[in-house]
């Protein structure tokens, strides 16, 4: 599934050229932004299910990192720092790696 059949290409572009600049990523802004706060739980869990690269059930910090890539194609890559921080803030049971509850969570927080 395409993250342009969930979301806005407008808003998805929008969002990616606001962080293109390395350690500026932040995503509540980000989230905010791509209109995906506004958006249903179901598709929240289809962006969810696009981001989770491998289908485990989860987003892990190897994934996370190529986060962006997920909204576009020429999105970049985290840098470490900012991959570790999306983590930590997604990551609530501590087992270093971000379930459909903990993502839903961090949207729409």
């Amino acid at each position: 599934m395409a993250m342009s059949s969930i979301l806005n290409a407008d808003d998805i572009k929008k969002a990616l050229d606001a962080f293109a600049v390395a350690d500026s990523f932040d995503h509540k802004k980000f989230f905010e932004l791509l209109g995906l706060r506004a958006k249903s739980a179901d598709d929240v869990k289809k962006v969810f299910t696009v981001l989770d690269a491998d289908n485990s059930g989860y987003i892990e910090e190897e994934e996370l990192k190529f986060v962006l890539k997920g909204f576009a194609k020429d999105g970049r890559d985290l840098t470490d720092k900012e991959t570790k921080a999306f983590l930590r803030a997604a990551d609530k049971d501590g087992d270093g790696k971000i379930g459909v509850d903990e993502f839903t969570a961090l949207v729409k927080e």
